[in-house]
């Protein structure tokens, strides 16, 4: 999965809102910045600032964090973080009637808001707060995948991991909504407490536009634990691409809407490390990587550590790839299974040339759909990567929880 949503960063992704927040003093100030006592009420400017996090609050927004004035203009703002005083970015809206940060605040910090305006007749007025944001402990985030903006394949699914257990799950699944331009149904699934996945019952329709709309914030998802994210993320899919690898024949039938566009000889999983079953979404595109069977659970006398593997791209979280073979005799491929459980197409070392791995590499995309059949292995579990496909739809419908 990528891009975990830290609060500065991937939630690149995201709005970021919480409930604690309220109206801070909202009563202006005359020219000496004193409130009340002392001040000539002929003289109190018109100007009324309202700082949205309360004085003293402890589980402030970590985004909703504003000034609003009414009866003058704001002429400036300034926010610090307080034990650094570390100034955070911000803006005065043209009309001068609001200021926002310019990024998201961090969670457990304790923030300092001073803010000055003037009224029409040019009289000032004051407002200042010290609060602290939301903490990491009774917050919860989700790194969600696709990143906003993205193309992909007909197979991918929405998926979200939550940084902490979520028990409260229909409140949390019904505060994100996936919908999608061609009509489809889309519908959540959870796997285990802390993931959540939205498919239609069929692969998306190529080049229909997918929108997520995340309002957690304020959401409890658990005991002592809120959402903090709240933004609108849209991704696009492509054209329609299905490859099915047949073990039987050892080869792989590239079909691209529909109709077959290649064919290309594989050698897939031996017969004592068959190739998982079923449909499998690619994940994850690496141009070069390691793989050392070591970390995947195989001992020494059956382990491999290939430091260069071009043109890999990954099937599921244990360790699935489709890839570029060099090292292989090239009699193998269309012939005999020889990995220990991936799909391998020849390839050159380094990658470079034209090859076959090199060629469904250029050609596909995250999200395409690759489907093993004839293996001798059981089928992949829906939650061993992007593969909740090989769920049915009751299934599917059944793990949700709304």
């Amino acid at each position: 999965m990528r891009r975990l949503l830290t609060v500065a960063t991937l939630l690149t992704a995201g709005a970021l809102t919480l409930s604690a927040c309220g109206d801070g003093p909202s009563a202006g100030t005359g020219d000496d910045g004193k409130n009340g006592a002392g001040a000539d009420a002929g003289n109190a400017s018109a100007a009324k600032i309202r700082i949205s996090s309360k004085d003293g609050a402890t589980h402030a927004s970590i985004n909703d964090t504003g000034v609003k004035v009414t009866g003058g203009k704001l002429t400036d703002v300034k926010l610090t973080e307080a034990d650094s005083g570390k100034d955070v970015a911000g803006a005065i809206s043209p009309d001068g009637a609001s200021w926002k940060p310019g990024a998201q605040l961090e969670r457990g910090t304790k923030y300092k808001i001073v803010a000055n305006a003037k009224d029409s007749k040019g009289r000032s007025a004051t407002e200042n707060t010290t609060f602290t944001t939301v903490s990491s402990a009774n917050s919860f985030i989700g790194s969600y995948t696709p990143d906003d903006g993205k193309t992909v394949g007909v197979g991918m699914p929405v998926s979200f991991n939550f940084d902490k257990a979520i028990t409260n799950k229909k409140d949390v699944q019904s505060h994100i909504k996936v919908t999608s331009s061609s009509g489809q149904q889309v519908v959540g699934h959870w796997f285990g407490t802390q993931r959540l996945d939205f498919r239609p019952e069929d692969y998306w329709k190529a080049g229909s536009k997918i929108t997520m709309k995340i309002d957690l914030d304020g959401v409890k998802g658990g005991q002592g634990i809120t959402g903090v994210q709240s933004k609108t993320v849209s991704f696009t899919i492509g054209r329609s691409q299905v490859s099915t690898v047949d073990m039987n024949t050892q080869t792989m039938t590239v079909k691209r809407d529909g109709k077959t566009y290649k064919s290309i000889p594989i050698s897939g999983g031996s017969p004592e490390h068959p190739t998982y079953n079923g449909q499998m979404v690619i994940s994850e595109k690496l141009e070069k990587t390691r793989m050392d069977g070591s970390t995947v659970g195989f001992d020494k006398r059956n382990s491999y550590d290939i430091k260069d593997v071009p043109h890999a791209m990954r099937l599921s979280s244990s360790g699935t790839f489709l890839h570029g073979n060099y090292w292989g005799s090239p009699s193998i491929f269309g012939n005999s299974g020889t990995s220990h459980g991936c799909v391998g197409l020849r390839d050159s070392k380094g990658g470079g040339g034209d090859t076959p791995g090199k060629w469904f590499y250029n050609e596909s995309l995250v999200g395409d759909v690759v489907v093993v059949k004839n293996s001798d292995e059981r089928t992949i579990k829906p939650d061993n990567g992007l593969n909740g496909w090989n769920l049915s739809w009751s299934d599917w419908k059944a793990g949700s929880a709304t």
